[in-house]
């Protein structure tokens, strides 16, 4: 079996290792003409911890990111709201990792190319179309640098190129643009000092007007007494406001937009103002997602991560879905008899479970709870108990367990998925 992967980002690289563990030929072919390590920070759950563990690189995590230790809710004043622990203090048998994405990546990345050979992933290659047959499926590439064009044969292709997929526009080509919420991200990542535990990923505000998250996601920099924080500010425009450009993760933003709306944001345990201007490189992007699709494969055609299930920033699940996907879609070719039976079992096991998700994180109940602390207590509070009943604060729970922390005891005790050749 040959498979080619359209995209070189965190689903894509670990479809190539998790296929070649179980002797699958494959091939990655990138857009971009150099793979550098970009972004900012994400949160890899217990459940994509355990499959990169897995795949031998349970080492590299530990060496990059921090094990998440709590969650933790304020309000734009910083009083504390809620919290709940998280990766091996919820009953996971693995941590939770706040990591750059740009780091992760590239540790896939040389992961790949060291055990699948250099030429495994073909960078500067765009992908400009497909065709199939009962046997085979052949992908139309072109090398950016020459202009050459090639068609290649492989028995699967993968659609792993993201929100704007190339591979999902040609299996659904009548789909709307990519669905705005009215809110605005900007996102960066500064150097600071260590606040509350050191491993908090802290929430504060509420998405009804303006959220902050942060959290650390350098171990090299807590080593050095220091922390590396990742920061989103999350703001709703008003209503009927255009989207006004196109979703890019790499799109620069401005200091002078952002701080704004954080400008009083100075809380006894991080001075928000402060963080936002020491940030070197601000990125903005607009909270999107898709509409789930009602199917991903298309014979030997199928989709992983964000160009199957876009999905908001919510619940800590883009990422770890993607590698999710690649674990399962390797297992299911492995065992396969036909590639197209595989794909088929891949689908089938994976996209109810995370088109629910995608709908779920369109409507937390947390962001509601969170809101009315904001209309019941706009100059803050003393005791949030005080503020909301026991009922509501229970309620931020279970929206986190309904996406993403329902089941330690299934994730320890599930049969792995790989599949030794």
């Amino acid at each position: 079996m040959r498979v080619v992967i359209v995209g070189a980002g965190i689903g894509g690289l670990t479809a190539a290792l998790s296929l070649h563990e179980a002797g699958v030929e494959t091939l990655v072919v990138e857009s971009a003409a150099r793979l550098r390590p970009l972004g900012v920070g994400i949160n890899l759950l217990p459940h994509a911890v355990r499959e990169l563990t897995e795949l031998g690189l349970g080492g590299a995590l530990a060496e990059l990111g921090v094990p998440t230790a709590e969650m933790v809710h304020f309000d734009r004043h910083g009083g504390r709201i809620w919290g709940e622990p998280r990766g091996r203090a919820l009953g996971y048998d693995w941590p939770q990792y706040s990591i750059h994405r740009g780091e992760l990546q590239m540790a896939l990345l040389d992961a790949v190319r060291a055990r699948l050979g250099a030429g495994a992933v073909r960078a500067g290659t765009l992908f400009e179309g497909f065709e199939q047959d009962g046997s085979r499926v052949r992908a139309r590439l072109l090398d950016r640098a020459s202009g050459t064009a090639e068609t290649v044969d492989a028995d699967v292709l993968v659609g792993a190129d993201g929100l704007h997929s190339t591979v999902r526009a040609q299996l659904n080509p009548d789909e709307p643009p990519p669905l705005w919420n009215g809110i605005r991200m900007w996102r960066g990542v500064t150097e600071g000092e260590p606040f509350l535990s050191g491993r908090t990923l802290a929430v504060a505000g509420s998405n009804t007007a303006s959220k902050l998250v942060v959290y650390p996601i350098s171990i090299q920099a807590e080593r050095a007494g220091r922390a590396l924080l990742n920061w989103v500010a999350e703001v709703r425009l008003p209503s009927g406001a255009p989207l006004g450009q196109t979703a890019d993760w790499n799109r620069t933003g401005r200091l002078e937009d952002v701080l704004p709306h954080y400008a009083d944001w100075t809380f006894d345990w991080l001075d928000v103002p402060a963080m936002l201007s020491r940030t070197a490189e601000i990125l903005e992007y607009p909270m999107v997602d898709r509409d789930p699709l009602d199917r991903w494969t298309s014979g030997r055609v199928t989709l992983l991560g964000d160009a199957a299930h876009p999905m908001y920033p919510i619940g800590s699940n883009g990422g770890s879905q993607a590698v999710l996907d690649a674990r399962v879609l390797a297992h299911e070719l492995a065992k396969a008899a036909d590639p197209a039976e595989g794909l088929l079992g891949y689908e089938r096991a994976r996209r109810e479970p995370v088109n629910a998700i995608v709908l779920a994180c369109r409507d937390m109940p947390a962001d509601r709870v969170l809101h009315a602390v904001g209309e019941r207590a706009p100059d803050g509070f003393d005791k949030i108990e005080d503020v909301l009943t026991p009922e509501e604060l229970r309620t931020i729970t279970g929206a986190y367990r309904r996406t993403s922390f329902d089941d330690a005891e299934a994730l320890n005790t599930r049969p792995s998925y790989s599949v030794k050749r």
